[in-house]
């Protein structure tokens, strides 16, 4: 049996600052206790290990009224070696296969084009691109995950996506008409950085999408 390790933790309103406006965070939207990371499941041979729990505590901003968790564990190390991959998701493939057809024929997006996406998984998104011949880019921080995405012949790249890595792609001359972001601005640990990044490497005419999940719904 797993041993449960608990992660430190300030106490209540005590919390900050805002991953959004730097503001103290003071106020809890939902409590939900102690949670292992979500897609780090143990192998069998680590039964007998501790695995570590840190606090689902769920804050939101008076401020900006962001709702957020603070970060207890690097992205580094959430994502060195994920477990999920988009493709498994038929009805996922089917919404990426849908939102392809509905940008091409709204921007008429062709093989003059760069189409990039922001955390693109094993390339369950950009293959259908690829299929109408557009160019297209993956940045994927997962390192295994990326590498499938490579042997399945989609383009893509193992680094966190920030401004500096933005600016790394302008100087290789890499730009898009299309960068596409879905459900990864919630897993963003600098806010600021990422979306600085979104403006670098967009061409002046460029296009972006994001999909997220709202609180509200």
């Amino acid at each position: 049996m797993a041993v449960l390790v608990k992660a430190h933790s300030p106490e209540p309103n005590s919390n900050g600052p805002c991953r959004l406006c730097a503001a103290p965070l003071r106020d809890t939207f939902a409590d939900l206790g102690m949670s292992p990371l979500a897609n780090s499941f143990l192998r069998r041979d680590q039964l007998q290990n501790m695995e570590l729990f840190f606090p689902l505590h769920v804050q939101t901003c008076r401020e900006c009224f962001l709702v957020q968790l603070r970060e207890y564990q690097s992205s580094e190390k959430i994502f060195s070696d994920y477990l999920y991959f988009s493709s498994y998701s038929s009805t996922w493939l089917e919404h990426a296969r849908r939102y392809t057809e509905q940008v091409i024929a709204r921007f008429g997006f062709n093989e003059q084009s760069q189409v990039m996406e922001v955390a693109s998984n094993d390339g369950y998104l950009l293959q259908y691109f690829q299929l109408r011949g557009i160019p297209v880019l993956g940045i994927e921080p997962a390192a295994n995950v990326a590498a499938v995405a490579n042997e399945r012949g989609v383009k893509t790249r193992s680094v966190f996506f920030t401004a500096e890595a933005a600016r790394s792609l302008v100087a290789e001359g890499l730009t898009a008409d299309l960068i596409v972001n879905n459900n990864v601005l919630a897993h963003v640990p600098d806010l600021h950085s990422f979306v600085e990044g979104l403006r670098i490497a967009l061409k002046p005419q460029g296009v972006i999408t994001l999909e997220f999940p709202h609180v509200l719904e």
